[in-house]
């Protein structure tokens, strides 16, 4: 099993039988092993392509349901009240007073900072809990109790814990040998941006091998159009997102090259010889998922799953947008397939076939206006490149999904949690859950071979399967034979299709969830 550096000092070395310790030998069938401690079953989907299913199941230390007690806290962007899962130590000794006071044993527990490049060593904080429950509806009970004794409370599955083996976990690994298999490696948005759709029927639809879900992207009418990346995404070569700052991103090459990169964009509209940046594509003027730019409110860093707004936006909108344009103050630009200004007017309707549009709000709505005439032609230049500064020249065939955090850089974990917003070391209310406890995740990898790992891990899913942390994620990617690794988007949107069948177990209760953009193997 792997274990998080915090587990592996509860449980010492005699428990650890994987994790970044591990090594591991490729099979016969040139496939990879696994960890040690699960069970693997092996299925060669085509010459080059297998995949492999690995089960752990029942520790010795089996997890149980109890009530966590909410540290206050207050969110550092907005400034609103809320709670976080640890407090300081001397709030978890006043809170356990409070509980035993009342009649119920306490527990506290230290915790500690996982393993990332770019955040704090040492004590992060301490959790006050109490009770042991054998189901969750108990668990809730006692919780409910407390909240109406003045306490701040929420049952939890300690089996999402970082400080205990896990318990249970189900994965699929993916390996594209690229010497061996002759066909493509793609991202895919299936034709629309504006749009989701299950990762099992974009399979299904374009005769994958392997699909697995890909990047972030808009899941609200709030923050934009749904389906939309919150990154970085390219498809066939062309850019059909923006990224703000430098964000990690999977590259794959229309040669069956893949590299995980940490990539900039930028886009510029010109007329004659005057130029305006473009902030972005596809996207709600004025609405920014994830931040990460100057100029936004209220936050000009990177913030995952939060929507930054600015009131000076010019926007670029594709022939693959495909939703009705957005409405609302500003100037709008239709263009033809060889850029020539088709109107220039109010916001609305939708972009021309084969062509495109561009909206400017604010001070970028006047420059527009003034620098567009029917007839005209606008040229955009678009340019991706590494963090290095290095050219990303994208071809038909290429493509881009971004997510976060990197895992793995040559070898060794590297895990940008803060530098790319998944978390803030200054708010612990914030990204707690998501990077530190278990949740289903899914990731990228290249081992030293140059195979492409696509891995999915459920989660949410007491005694079936728990998922990772983001350190564990790279403790199992790393065990894999991976050197380097990218998280992608996980959670509900966590999938696997093989032949156009889910094989993994999605978390929402409603079933598989419709995502973005997804990587196809065919």
């Amino acid at each position: 099993m792997f274990t998080s550096s915090r587990a592996r000092r509860v449980l010492a070395a005699a428990v650890v039988v994987a994790g970044a310790a591990a090594v591991l030998t490729p099979a016969a069938d040139a496939s990879v092993a696994g960890p040690a401690g699960y069970t693997w079953t092996t299925d060669a989907v085509a010459p080059g392509v297998t995949v492999r299913t690995g089960v752990l199941s029942a520790t010795a230390h089996p997890p149980f349901w109890t009530v966590t007690i909410t540290a206050p806290a207050k969110n550092i962007v907005t400034g609103a009240a809320t709670t976080a899962e640890l407090g300081t130590a001397a709030w978890a000794r006043d809170t356990a007073a409070r509980l035993q006071a009342a009649g119920y044993p306490a527990r506290q527990d230290t915790v500690r900072w996982p393993g990332f490049s770019d955040t704090p060593h040492g004590v992060e904080g301490v959790r006050v809990r109490t009770g042991s429950y054998p189901a969750q509806a108990a668990a809730t009970a006692a919780a409910t109790t407390l909240k109406a004794a003045g306490f701040s409370a929420v049952a939890e599955w300690t089996g999402y814990d970082a400080d205990q083996v896990p318990d249970a976990e189900r994965v699929h690994v993916a390996v594209i040998d690229r010497g061996r298999f002759h066909g493509s490696i793609e991202a895919t948005h299936d034709g629309t941006v504006a749009q989701r759709e299950t990762t099992s029927s974009i399979a299904a639809k374009t005769g994958a091998l392997v699909a697995v879900n890909g990047g972030f992207f808009v899941t609200a009418d709030a923050d934009g159009f749904q389906g939309v990346p919150a990154g970085l995404a390219a498809y066939d070569g062309k850019l059909e997102s923006q990224s703000s700052g430098a964000r990690a991103a999977l590259v794959l090459g229309h040669r069956g090259d893949v590299s995980i990169e940490n990539l900039t964009s930028t886009v510029t509209l010109r007329s004659g010889a005057a130029s305006h940046a473009v902030e972005g594509v596809n996207r709600k003027p004025g609405v920014v998922r994830d931040c990460g730019r100057p100029g936004l409110t209220p936050t000009t860093k990177p913030r995952q799953d939060f929507t930054c707004t600015t009131a000076d936006d010019l926007v670029l909108f594709t022939a693959e947008f495909g939703a009705a344009l957005p409405t609302g103050t500003g100037t709008q630009v239709t263009l033809d397939r060889n850029g020539r200004v088709l109107t220039v007017g109010a916001r609305g309707g939708a972009v021309p076939a084969g062509g495109s549009a561009v909206q400017g709000i604010g001070p970028a709505a006047g420059w527009l206006a003034a620098h567009a005439a029917i007839g005209r032609k606008l040229t955009v230049d678009e340019r991706v490149r590494t963090a290095s500064g290095r050219p990303v020249d994208l071809r038909a065939g290429d493509g881009i999904v971004s997510a976060a955090p990197v895992l793995l850089r040559h070898g060794r974990e590297a895990i940008d949690a803060a530098t790319e917003g998944v978390l803030d070391p200054k708010d612990l209310s914030f990204g707690y859950a998501w990077a530190e406890q278990r949740q289903p995740r899914t990731m990228a990898g290249l081992d030293a071979q140059g195979r492409l790992l696509l891995v999915t891990v459920d989660g949410r899913q007491p005694g079936v399967s728990e998922g990772v942390t983001i350190e564990e994620g790279a403790q199992l990617m790393r065990s894999l034979g991976a050197v380097d690794a990218l998280n992608l988007d996980g959670g509900g949107s966590t999938a696997m299709a093989v032949a156009g069948q889910l094989v993994n177990h999605p978390s929402d209760a409603t079933g598989e969830r419709p995502i973005g953009d997804a990587v196809l193997v065919r």
